[in-house]
Order: structure tokens, then sequence, then C-alpha cells
């Protein structure tokens, strides 16, 4: 076999891995530890912008709002929806506090919800509005919580916004009535929006996400929009249909309008790192003494697959499964459906990985079936290298006539490799990308299947380059696996060759160091079931080879 192919193989099919979603340019979410104190009437916020990017997100009074799922802050300014903590999800290593999804009370970072209708020069996300409590909460007893508030403008002009929460839904309907009470007609712009900044919510060049904006259309189908693409050149796409929002890793929060009419989506750069992101569309004249309702939904909650088909069709494409989610979809659908036998996440990636290797069982028994052979032919390739030395072609001619009077193809056993790692990819993103490993038990240590195994703590942060580097079981079993099967494998008759194979298992074994358990917990499962395999084709192979060597010596 042509190892310096395999070996380059191996490493390209890591580097697709680790850095794809690098080249795409993505960030990975870091999540807000959550603080359940009620926050009175605020004069400015912290998220406040300098007086050179041009934008300011003031604050009035804030509303509590508090239901099965969320813990919400609406902020009397423009009705905006400031704060939301998800109260059936966890934040980053803790078993206590709540996930913070909104906020604009931690400086710098923002990330608010707004919507309203302009009026010439006059948005409503910048009036204050009236409301006639401070305080709600969903009864026990309560399917729906309606929260209302109001704006009258100077000419008569009102507009009720009033927050619909579905108990057991992350869906929140907005209605927005407009009254005209104004002497003539007016034609007012409806616009739903989300404001996030660009510098938060950074990611790793090891396990990397993308956080940014997204759109739908049926016309145009799933787009992403990077902060770096709104910087440039500001969206505007125009469309009948669909959604628009703002992804990031496991969460999304998405505008879904209501009515079918011409629409536009767009992001606007308000300065300072901040950007906007929604869609807008003109309202039908509003005689005067007439109203008009205008209702869309708003998404706010984890990447659930059956949520967000149910909120919104193209929804679902917010799971990032990467290039080959034609392949990890159906592979989530198999998982999902075990995990609701077995009701464990780390077992049901287990029988999954099985139910992979059975169905790639003869692809990879002709792989491991031929690597056996060269095995075998390894002590005479090492004589044909002692008695060419350097003379590189006659021992390449040597080595063909050998392999073809043995009926050895050199690179049998990377063609079934080959064929199985876009399902390999395919199921690493799946898993990377699947909100429902987040904060998911396995067994014994491991408690949280979307975080690194940290059994033995962390490097201290004073060693050089590998300070904080989590120190977990899994990791080191998955290096023993790969060291095993390094012995499996035919020894390279280059020296060179046989040290990178040698160290190549411990070189990766520190990036798993710093994978989600789950990724792990599969690559430990894989490596077994292929080192029983393999071992087991040894095993014949070499009993075969004895076999033969004892009835040449018998003739």
């Amino acid at each position: 076999m042509d190892v310096k192919r395999l070996i380059l193989f191996v490493v390209m099919s890591f580097m697709i891995l680790f850095f794809w979603n690098t080249w795409q340019e993505k960030n990975r979410p870091v999540e807000q530890v959550a603080t359940t104190e009620a926050i009175a009437e605020v004069k400015a916020s912290p998220a406040t912008i300098d007086a050179e990017s041009q934008f300011r997100l003031q604050t009035g009074k804030r509303i509590l709002v508090q239901t099965d799922l969320f813990k919400a802050e609406i902020d009397t300014m423009g009705g905006d929806l400031r704060k939301l903590e998800l109260t059936q999800h966890r934040a980053v290593d803790s078993d206590t506090n709540n996930f913070i999804l909104l906020n604009d009370l931690a400086a710098p970072t923002v990330y608010v919800v707004q919507s309203g209708i302009a009026l010439g020069k006059l948005a409503t996300h910048k009036e204050v509005f009236t409301i006639a409590a401070n305080h709600y909460q969903m009864a026990a007893d309560q399917n729906e919580l309606k929260v209302a508030m109001e704006w009258i403008g100077a000419e008569g002009v009102k507009l009720t916004k009033t927050y619909t929460f579905v108990r057991g839904s992350y869906e929140v309907k907005v209605d927005q009535v407009i009254n005209n009470g104004s002497a003539a007609a007016i034609d007012p712009l409806a616009y739903y929006q989300i404001v996030h900044d660009s510098e938060s919510n950074q990611g790793t060049k090891m396990m990397p996400t993308f956080t940014g904006g997204a759109y739908f259309s049926d016309a145009d189908k799933f787009k992403k929009v990077t902060f770096g693409d709104m910087a440039k050149e500001p969206l505007s796409k125009q469309a009948k249909d669909g959604w628009v929002g703002l992804v990031q890793h496991y969460f999304v929060g998405a505008w879904i309008p209501e009515s079918k009419v011409a629409q536009e989506f767009y992001s606007k750069d308000l300065g300072n790192k901040i950007f906007a992101i929604g869609t807008k569309f003109s309202v039908s004249s509003v005689a005067p003494g007439a109203s008009k309702d205008l209702k869309a939904k708003l998404y706010l909650g984890p990447q659930t697959h059956d949520e967000l088909v149910k909120a919104a069709p193209g929804l679902e494409y917010t799971v990032d499964y990467g290039w080959l989610s034609f392949i990890a979809s159906p592979l989530f659908m198999v998982l999902s459906a075990i995990q609701s036998v077995v009701v464990n996440w780390g077992f049901s990636i287990i029988l999954l990985t099985i139910l992979i290797k059975l169905a790639f069982y003869p692809l990879s028994a002709s792989g491991y079936r031929n690597m056996a052979q060269m095995r075998e032919l390894a002590p005479r390739l090492q004589s044909l290298k002692e008695k060419f030395g350097d003379d590189r072609q006659k021992m390449q001619q040597a080595m063909m006539e050998m392999y073809k009077k043995e009926k050895i193809n050199p690179m049998g056993g990377c063609l079934p490799i080959l064929v199985q790692i876009p399902v390999f990819i395919s199921l690493y993103w799946m898993l990377l990308a699947s909100v429902e490993m987040r904060h998911a038990p396995f067994i014994l240590w491991i408690q949280d299947l979307s975080a690194p195994d940290t059994l033995f703590g962390r490097i201290p942060e004073v060693v050089p380059l590998l300070g904080g580097m989590p120190i977990g079981l899994l990791p080191i079993l998955m290096g023993i696996s790969m060291i095993i099967q390094t012995k499996l494998n035919p020894k390279p008759t280059d020296p060179v060759q046989a040290k990178v194979m040698m160290y190549m298992p411990i070189v990766f074994s520190i990036f798993f160091f710093f994978f989600p358990a789950g990724l792990v917990l599969y690559w430990l499962v894989n490596n077994v079931l292929s080192i029983a395999q393999q071992a087991r084709i040894n095993h014949l192979i070499h009993a075969a080879a004895l076999a033969k060597k004892k009835g040449n010596a018998v003739r």
C-alpha cells in the first residue's frame, strides 16, 4: 500500500473536520450566566454606544414577564424585547443558572428584538409605550399570556403592540394594531428586526460554528448572511414569504410575518460593530378612523428539529449540518428514533455507530483484508528495500510485480475508507450541531455530551500552548485505540513514514481533548469496532498465509 498517500488522506480528512467552518468564517457563541433579579426603571443601557457610532440603545421602564419557558424583559422604549432567559436550558458549565438568549445589559454585547411602524421619520422603537402593569406571570391553568402596550402619536395615530406567550411553545405571537385617529389617511411602513453585535459569540478554530444573519423564502431558499457581508454591502432581498433572523450555535431568533405581502429582507450597519437584520413592507393605506392589524410570529429558542419545522418552513435549516446535510439529516432522524427507545443520547450514539459499522461491514472488510495482506508482505517488502537500496525505480517495479503476483491492490485499503469519510464527517457535524446533546448526560462523570470530557481537570493556564486544555478519560482511550489500530496496520518500510504513523495518534489525541464528549464517544466506539474487525481479519489472513507456506513446504 502507498503509505504516503494514506497519511496524506488521513491528514486531509481531519483538516476537513477541523477547518471547514473556519473557512466559512463561522463563530462559536459564548453563553452568558443568567440572573433573575428584577430590574427597575433604567435611564440608559450599558449597551449604549459612544457618540461616534450614531447608534444609541436607550431604555425606559422594564416589564418583567414569566412563563413556563421564558423569563423575559420588555422595555417600554419601543416595546422592545430586551432580555430573554430560557428556563429549560442551562448556561455553560452551570446546573442552576439559565441560558440568556437576548440581553442588552452585558456590554459590549447587544442582542435585542424590535418591531414597529414608521410614519415619515418616526420609528416607534424609539418612542415610549405605556403599559398597564410592571409584571406578568403565566398562571398554572393559563395556556396563553398576553402583554399589551400602546403608543399614541401627536397626530392621533395609535399603535397597540401585543406579545402573546403560549404555554409549551418557543413561538411568540406579536400583533401590531394601527388605529388612525388622525384627520388624514396614512401609509405606514411595518418592520421587524433583530439587533446584534458582531464581536460576541466568537468561536475557536478547534470548534468553529456560525453566528450571523439568515433568511428563507420559497424563491431563494435558506441563505446565511455573515456580519462581514453586512459590513461590505447591506442585504436587500425582495420576497413574498419566509422569515429572517439571527442564527447561533444551538439557538435561533427569527421573525416570521404571517401576511403574504411583498417584503424586503434587509440589514443595516448601525455603527461600532452593531448590526440589524430584519424585514419591512408597506402597509396599505389606513383611512381616518380605520385600523389595520399586522400579525407576526417570533421564534426564540433552541434549534430543536420538531419545534423548528412546526414554526415555519425552512427554519429547520438553521441547524448547521454543513455541506453534507443531506446525509446528516437522515442520520439525526435515526439517532432520534433510537433515543426515543433507550432514552439516553450517549447509548443512542453507541447504537447508531454500531448500525453504521454494520452497514459498512462488507466494504470495511474488503479494506481490512487488503491491509492484512499487505501486513503479511511487510517482511518481503523490507527485503526488497534492503536489496535495491536507493534505487527507487527498481524497487517500485519489484513491488508492483509482487503485488501482481499476490493479487493485491496497494490502494485497496484506502478506497473503502474514502467511501466512508462523508458519513463520518456528516455524523461529526450532526453531533456538533444538535442542541439535543447540550447538557445531555451519559453515564458516570459524563453529564454533558456537548462539552469536553474534563475528568482529570485542565492543564494550568501558565503552561505554554496547552494551558487550559481539558484532560479527560475518553480522549485518552481514543488515543490508545488509535495506537492499537496503528499496530494492526502494515508497518511502513520508510523509517520517516513509520515515525509519522507512530506519532499521529498522539497528535490527533490533542485535538480530541477539545472535542465534545459525544463526538469522542462516537470515534472511540467506531475505533473499538474497527479494531475488533481488523484483528479478526488479520488473524484469518495470517492463518491462511501459514497454511499456504506449509502447503508449499510439503511439495
